[in-house]
């Protein structure tokens, strides 16, 4: 393992009891552990492809309910982590802190087009470029626009995405919901990775990373996605499984084994659908005000699937410790015995050789609230949040400290009765 697991709490949080069990205060601040320092790569004599597949806006209990077929190919043929947690429910933010091993604070990327990824920072492109692995992504929405940064280290970057409905770019309106609209389909994410993949000449390994959007608001699956689903969502989700399984079709039919290439399968965050989810009578699977994700800390938009399969994984496994997307580049460097690099996150490789692995500590965060109260009037009590979530509880914070909230996790899963630990009175 290369690093140690530790929860980030970022400096200046206001909160007067940094005692708590729950929450481990003192991390570094923002500079902490960062260096300029260049990727070192070791000879890729035997190292394997790399895939790595974003599966956005999709929720761990809907991934993993068992519908989805190029999910469970992956699962039968990998590790599933089954309590995964995401560092924010903002798509930039999330895979910033994918790419980075690093916790927000310390990449930099904390809202939608206003920060772009520190400078300082090596990501996971970097480090496999420099080990000799040729980098390629394909990308289907605004929120992963090279203009925050994360097309460093790829060789080929499609970040193309088509213009509005009304014929405007869609990175020129301020509109979080509208740019929504603006996205690169499912099979048009397969033809570009397929046509990259057939342009390299074998001479090394690839590293190629597929971004489906399909899950995303406005849920507009086609009438027949093959498997039955309860919802539009569910549609939209079984929409981006077919072609999943495309993708490994397609890989494996340009002589590329999938059992012998590093397969990471995630999502950035899931979804919280405010209580109108179709199918959600009891309104269990939302929170009023949310009506999609970016505004609050619960599990839907947090807890969220993540897959590991390939050489040196276990196959048909399932591990319930709880984990963190910032774990995936640790785990990555790791597994192929790269260098490894500063992080917030910890290596996973310990769960591959059969350990049950200590559940860690999960920070996450988000300053969409602030964009959002700005931006309407209909929200006044939005703040930005933070949230820490560990052994089986979650203790949730407003930025400013004024009002706290705790979470008995199996008492109350849908975090419907958070215990008030400090309120604006107390405050």
């Amino acid at each position: 393992m290369c690093c140690s697991a530790r929860v980030f709490i970022p400096r200046g949080s206001s909160l007067s009891y940094a005692g708590s069990p729950l929450l481990a205060f003192g991390a570094a601040g923002v500079d902490g552990g960062m260096s300029t320092e260049e990727c070192r790569g070791v000879p890729v004599t035997a190292q394997p492809n790399i895939l790595f597949i974003s599966l956005d806006t999709v929720r761990a209990d809907v991934a993993f309910s068992g519908k989805y077929p190029g999910v469970e190919r992956l699962r039968a043929s990998g590790v599933s982590f089954t309590q995964a947690i995401s560092s924010c429910p903002l798509t930039p933010v999330s895979h910033a802190t994918v790419f980075t091993g690093l916790q927000p604070p310390r990449h930099g990327v904390r809202h939608l087009f206003r920060e772009a990824l520190d400078k300082r920072v090596p990501t996971l492109a970097e480090c496999l470029s420099a080990a000799g692995y040729t980098t390629g992504a394909v990308v289907s929405c605004p929120g992963l626009n090279q203009w925050y940064g994360m097309d460093r280290g790829f060789d080929f970057y499609d970040d193309e995405i088509p213009l509005l409905p009304d014929g405007r770019d869609p990175l020129s309106v301020g509109d979080v919901k509208l740019r929504g609209l603006a996205l690169k389909r499912a099979p048009l994410v397969v033809e570009r990775a397929t046509r990259w993949l057939q342009s390299l000449d074998g001479a090394g390994p690839f590293f190629l990373f597929a971004h489906f959007f399909d899950a995303h608001w406005p849920y507009e699956p086609p009438e027949d996605v093959g498997v039955e689903v309860a919802n539009p969502y569910e549609g939209e989700i079984a929409y981006t499984d077919h072609y999943l399984q495309l993708l490994l079709r397609r890989i494996a039919e340009l002589g590329h084994d999938i059992a012998s290439t590093l397969v990471v399968c995630f999502s950035d965050h899931g979804e919280d659908l405010a209580g109108w989810y179709p199918n959600d009578h009891a309104g269990d699977l939302g929170h009023p005000y949310e009506e999609g994700h970016g505004c609050l800390l619960f599990d839907a938009t947090q807890h969220v699937p993540l897959v590991i399969s390939g050489p040196g994984v276990p196959v048909g496994m399932s591990v319930d410790s709880q984990v963190r997307l910032v774990d995936i580049m640790p785990t990555v460097l790791d597994h192929l015995g790269l260098d490894p690099r500063p992080s917030d996150g910890a290596s996973l490789t310990e769960f591959f050789a059969g350990g049950t692995g200590a559940s860690r500590e999960a920070y996450s965060e988000t300053y969409f609230p602030q964009e959002r109260a700005a931006a309407s009037d209909d929200y006044p009590d939005l703040k930005a949040l933070h949230a820490v979530r560990a052994d089986g509880r979650k203790v949730i914070w407003e930025a400013d400290g004024r009002q706290v909230w705790a979470y008995d996790l199996a008492a109350d899963p849908h975090e419907r009765g958070g215990r008030v630990l400090v309120s604006d009175e107390d405050a």
